[in-house]
């Protein structure tokens, strides 16, 4: 048994009733002079195997994409999710909401540990989970004041918004509890990404949680369709894998690295590290080559408003995206901005569900050295008395890594106790086209604090740099009021309060 904790439970919910007939029949339709292959039609495994072999073995996977299976997990870390689950692009989630839900006690991974490091490990958690109730109940005088300075003040709101301060001082809280924090989730991916996952099993920060995850998922695969088995590859051994080659820096290395990142920050969260060249140029080129117009009869202005305002691109102001789908919209994915972030663990773990803005980010452990170094949520910093205890708890959490470390505990252990605050460094980036529907989601003020934070300093940046494209990086609101949407804020019982479709971007302020 790896956990002492209740193990990660996992279940097949829904998936395709063949799918792996299936993969066949799609590949003989790309030959099939007689019109579709049903999977009725493909035979049994013996007849279909050297096909399925043969394509496997060549690469062609688009046919393993078609069918999907849908996992439901629970008693899995949230480092693991961020580590490996999330760590690529092609999956759907649907996870609870730590934001949200206020996070139960016992509710996390333990490992089985000898029993000097078992008692350091569940000292550290149970503590951890007290910080949260403490900082929770002392959040919220902070919070409702901050609430109140949005709304006007009476005892029907005073009612009504109760549960909306409760969370958002929750949501604050949260960042002292450890990643070994467990959530549960559906999880959706095509059986080309369940092949992967067994093959690159040992290519994350939670090798013991992972390995028991993903072997459960292949034995709910094989019972569902034990066709699977014919391509079924066996996970690649840690030597092979690259990133595990290179022996992980020193505590002091790591420390060093860290100071190194932040001073090129230069005091941003998201620093703009690169963009192409002629960036606004080649967006007004690339609309002119898809209408087949000159740029006498279309100015550069012009293309680019077609492109990237919603008064004259009112397919930006659809809540659905459809930009993908949109000739002219598709011109922005010639123009990538590249930058060099620092959030928290919690934060990223919100990011990195941006999967067309993708980032290389680290394996936690070489980043981690003997000091506390964590990020400290604009609403903690606001009051003395809630960031004094804030700053206890991450002095007492690093305490309980360093003395686990001189136990001898594997950098899995240590990993679990990092709190959510945990500082994590990468460089990220996105072509206009992916990054402009992110900042519409995430410059709203119910965005996560820091990823608004994030997202506002990005398009501060790319407005300073090109500002003929950073003037239509704007949140949800200010988009719908140029596209002439109604209602102009989509949130509708949710709404933040301040019409931010009214400020400049240079006047971007919150704490909740």
């Amino acid at each position: 048994m790896a956990f002492l904790s209740a193990a990660p439970d996992v279940r097949l919910t829904k998936a395709f009733s063949t799918p792996f007939q299936n993969v066949v029949a799609t590949a003989r339709t790309c030959y099939s002079s007689k019109g579709i292959v049903d999977d009725s039609q493909v035979g049994e495994a013996e007849r279909f195997a050297p096909l399925a072999t043969s394509i496997y073995e060549a690469g062609h996977h688009t046919t393993f994409q078609h069918a999907h299976f849908q996992f439901a997990l629970a008693n899995v870390s949230r480092q693991f999710i961020w580590a490996f689950l999330h760590a690529h692009p092609f999956y759907n989630s649907e996870q609870v909401s730590q934001r949200y839900v206020t996070v139960k006690p016992d509710t996390v991974t333990v490992p089985e540990l000898p029993p000097a490091q078992l008692a350091v490990y569940r000292a550290c958690v149970e503590r951890q989970f007290d910080d949260y109730k403490t900082l929770s109940d002392m959040l919220e005088p902070v919070t409702e004041a901050q609430y109140y300075r949005r709304f006007n003040r009476s005892e029907r709101m005073e009612k009504k918004n109760a549960k909306a301060i409760e969370k958002k001082a929750q949501e604050a809280a949260r960042y002292v509890l450890p990643l070994a924090t467990h959530a549960y989730l559906y999880h959706t991916v095509s059986g080309i990404t369940l092949l992967r996952y067994h093959r690159a099993l040992e290519a994350a920060d939670a090798p013991t949680e992972q390995r028991f995850v993903v072997r459960r998922m292949i034995e709910e695969l094989l019972a569902h369709d034990p066709n699977y088995g014919i391509t079924l590859e066996e996970p690649l051994p840690p030597e092979a894998i690259p990133d595990l080659a290179i022996a992980r820096p020193s505590p002091e290395e790591s420390r060093r690295f860290c100071v190194a990142f932040d001073a090129r920050l230069a005091g941003h969260t998201s620093h703009l590290r690169a963009h192409t060249p002629g960036a606004a140029e080649l967006v007004a080129d690339a609309v002119r080559e898809v209408l087949g117009l000159s740029p006498e009869t279309l100015p550069d202005d012009a293309a680019i408003a077609l492109a990237l305002d919603p008064a004259r691109n009112t397919l930006l102001g659809e809540s659905l995206n459809l930009t993908t789908h949109h000739k002219i919209s598709r011109a922005l994915h010639h123009v990538s901005f590249t930058f060099a972030k620092k959030l928290s663990h919690a934060a990223d773990s919100q990011d990195q569900r941006h999967r067309m803005t993708p980032a290389s980010r680290p394996w936690l452990g070489a980043h981690v050295h003997g000091e506390p170094d964590f990020v400290t949520p604009a609403l903690i910093a606001s009051d003395e008395a809630v960031k004094q205890l804030y700053e206890d708890s991450m002095a007492r959490t690093w305490e309980a890594i360093n003395r686990l470390r001189k136990l001898g505990a594997t950098e899995e252990t240590l990993l679990y106790l990092l709190p959510n605050a945990v500082s994590v460094r990468f460089t990220e980036s996105s072509d206009l086209l992916n990054l402009r529907h992110k900042h519409q989601m995430r410059l709203c003020y119910n965005a996560q604090e820091e990823i608004w934070n994030a997202s506002v300093d990005e398009a501060r940046q790319i407005r300073a740099a090109v500002p003929e494209l950073g003037r239509f990086l704007l949140p949800p609101c200010g988009v719908r009021t140029l596209a002439r949407k109604k209602p102009i804020c989509p949130e509708g019982p949710r709404y933040c309060g301040v019409r931010v479709w009214k400020l400049d971007i240079a006047d971007y302020e919150r704490l909740i």
